[in-house]
């Protein structure tokens, strides 16, 4: 398979790429600033040269939006909102003139669409959408408002022949360097891997051969669209979820934050309490229903393997 992916250089990107490539496919990563071969530019906001590429291709996985790792300015929530609306009203446009279009249109979106919330977990079919919960910082809002336009494109589309999934990803662990299994596992082996304000937010998670092998499976089940979650089946309180990562790292010892703490340290890695602090409770309902396996439903297990595949990374 032609497949296309819009903002492909980052981790996500990265990682796709590399398995999807892997595979025989032919992959073209759209680019704001083109490096290598297979990689091609474009601006992320209006049609130009670029769009060739998408018509007559299978695919198009659009991953294209600003990181959200950094600081939560209102320059920078602007940014997020710009770059993501944007190119993806651009990618519908290229569909939308395409002679050829694509079967399927894969949407980048974000588990942290869904409330923030410890009672119960956040399905497809019953999760609630936050930004209106009570005893948050109001910015946290924006995200949702981020994560809702940026969906919300897709479905004003004028795409008739073009299937749309919107996929809704949980932090994608992979071993790369720079990516936030990386970061966390620093902090992890730098002792600084506890409890963060009590540690009892949910941290929901997808290790990254489950997210390719999900994508494989979206693009061949033509009865699928709309929104999916792409997350592991058992999210885990965050005092948990640092506990298996200093297990897998062999670290016996995590020091607590406080809130104020980790204020600070957010403020340090140029980063967001948000990141830190929300409760992302997403579980995987249309996955599971439609009969997809994860490989890694456990962070225990799939923290382990992480772990193993970066050491043998730095030996390589």
């Amino acid at each position: 398979m032609r497949i296309v992916v819009p903002g492909g250089t980052g981790q996500v990107g990265t990682v796709l790429r590399r398995a999807l490539t892997a595979a025989g496919h032919e992959v073209v990563v759209l680019s704001r600033r083109p490096s290598g071969p297979g990689e091609r530019a474009w601006d992320g906001r209006t049609l130009g040269a670029w769009a060739a590429e998408i018509d007559g291709s299978d695919v198009v996985i659009n991953l294209a939006g600003r990181s959200v790792s950094c600081r939560y300015t209102l320059a920078n929530l602007k940014a997020m909102m710009d770059s993501r609306v944007e190119s993806a009203r651009v990618v519908g446009e290229a569909i939308a003139a395409a002679a050829r279009p694509p079967a399927l249109w894969l949407q980048m979106s974000t588990a942290t669409i869904y409330t923030h919330r410890f009672d119960a977990p956040n399905d497809e079919a019953t999760g609630e959408i936050g930004g209106s919960e009570p005893g948050v910082p109001g910015y946290w809002s924006y995200s949702v408002d981020i994560a809702t336009a940026w969906e919300r494109e897709v479905e004003k589309a004028d795409t008739p022949h073009t299937r749309t999934v919107a996929l809704r990803s949980a932090m994608v662990m992979s071993p790369d360097r720079g990516g936030v299994f990386d970061v966390l596992s620093r902090l992890a082996r730098l002792g600084l891997g506890g409890p963060v304000a009590g540690g009892a937010q949910y941290v929901s998670w997808i290790h990254d051969h489950d997210f390719v092998r999900a994508v494989e499976f979206l693009i061949a089940r033509e009865d699928v669209s709309g929104p999916v979650n792409l997350a592991a089946p058992a999210p885990l309180p965050q005092r948990g979820f640092m506990r298996a990562l200093r297990s897998a790292w062999g670290v016996p010892v995590g020091l607590p934050a406080t809130r104020w703490m980790a204020e600070a340290g957010a403020f340090a890695l140029r980063s967001d309490t948000e990141l830190l602090l929300k409760s992302r409770r997403v579980v995987p309902g249309r996955l599971l229903a439609e009969g997809f396996a994860f490989e890694h439903p456990e962070w225990p297990e799939a923290a382990g393997d992480l772990a193993a595949r970066a050491r043998r990374q730095r030996r390589s």
